[in-house]
């Protein structure tokens, strides 16, 4: 008996209350897709020391692979997809692994090296990745000794420095001309998008002012046509009580 009045009750205030989320404006942003890249063969991707996020080194455009998704960064916005060739959304946010990698990763790729010790970094075929990825991840096999990224007595950095560099990559990010451009667009739709409401709720009160004043105009009595001041007019002016005089003068007519 309890649960049913409570139900009722909790039914009525959901009824009577309004709710605040029912009344929020929906903000749909949209954006162009990048454009498609080419591959002649899947792509084989090596990983990024410290990290488990994979890329493609062989392709000028950064295309990571990170937690069962591929990622792209054109003109500022970032883009994931399923499969590294097609199927691109935009994606709202900065991923989170972006900040871990360095943005030199691919000059220390060509020299070997990684901060002084010589990386000898694996190609992992696209096949094997995709079968691999998660219990690589899971049982974290790429900081096991004897593998280490691939990098030669490898040491981790202090938790000190890593924290200070990504908070200097994330600051060059955000310099980016391109990104600031981007976080600009979208404060713009955003501004578009909540003043469209507001207008769109003020049009119809618009359009029932012409009305209103129109019934106005209809209740007002009609002004009676000026007559011409004659002799008719004049005798009309002074159609009160006359003075003794003048019925005197009347009667003796």
């Amino acid at each position: 008996m309890k649960r049913l009045l409570f139900g009722t009750i909790f039914l009525v205030l959901v009824i009577v209350v309004p709710i605040p989320t029912m009344a929020a404006v929906d903000i749909h942003i949209s954006f162009p897709l990048p454009p498609p890249i080419v591959f002649p063969a899947p792509p084989q991707v090596i990983v990024i020391p410290e990290t488990y996020v994979y890329v493609d080194p062989d392709i000028d455009v950064d295309l990571f692979f990170w937690n069962g998704w591929w990622w792209r960064l054109w003109e500022g916005r970032w883009y994931r997809a399923r499969y590294y060739d097609r199927g691109w959304a935009y994606y709202n946010n900065v991923p989170s692994f972006y900040f871990d990698i360095d943005p030199g990763w691919r000059r220390y790729y060509r020299d070997h090296d990684w901060y002084g010790h010589r990386w000898n970094y694996e190609r992992i075929p696209y096949k094997r990745l995709q079968q691999n990825w998660k219990s690589w991840h899971d049982n974290r096999r790429w900081e096991k000794r004897g593998t280490s990224w691939g990098v030669q007595n490898y040491q981790p950095r202090p938790q000190q420095q890593r924290k200070e560099l990504k908070q200097q990559w994330q600051q060059q990010y955000h310099q980016k001309p391109e990104v600031q451009r981007h976080q600009e667009q979208i404060q713009k739709q955003q501004r578009e998008q909540v003043q469209k409401p507001q207008k769109q709720k003020l049009q119809p009160q618009q359009e029932k002012q012409p009305q209103v004043q129109k019934l106005q105009k209809q209740e007002q009595p009609q002004k009676q046509p000026s007559q011409p001041q004659g002799k008719e007019s004049q005798h009309q002016q002074f159609q009160g009580k006359p003075e003794r005089g003048e019925i005197e003068k009347q009667d003796r007519k």
